[in-house]
């Protein structure tokens, strides 16, 4: 299935550039499996974090919706903080 983002779908989008430093830089000790922020080429940004939908959803605020495709996913404070330099007009 492709999830639509802006004009180009999911299987048409690319990862463009890291946003922030890597993982190793922010202490991870395997580098494999942490939080992680990207610009695609198209202009919008890719998160990779822990999915806490499930545990998140019935919190959200009333003029808040979630789609059906849609995930919530947490990142550690450090990685949007330090990902901030190269967010443009942040």
């Amino acid at each position: 299935m492709a999830v639509r983002l802006g004009r180009k779908s999911a299987l048409e989008l690319s990862m463009y550039r890291r946003i922030g430093v890597a993982p190793h830089q922010r202490g991870s000790l395997s580098g494999e499996t942490c939080p992680d922020i990207f610009e695609l080429d198209d202009g919008d940004f890719a998160v990779i974090g822990t999915d806490a939908t499930d545990e998140l959803t019935s919190s959200l605020p009333p003029d808040c919706a979630r789609g059906a495709h849609q995930r919530i996913v947490a990142i550690t404070r450090q990685t949007l903080t330090m990902a901030r330099r190269d967010i443009p007009g942040a």
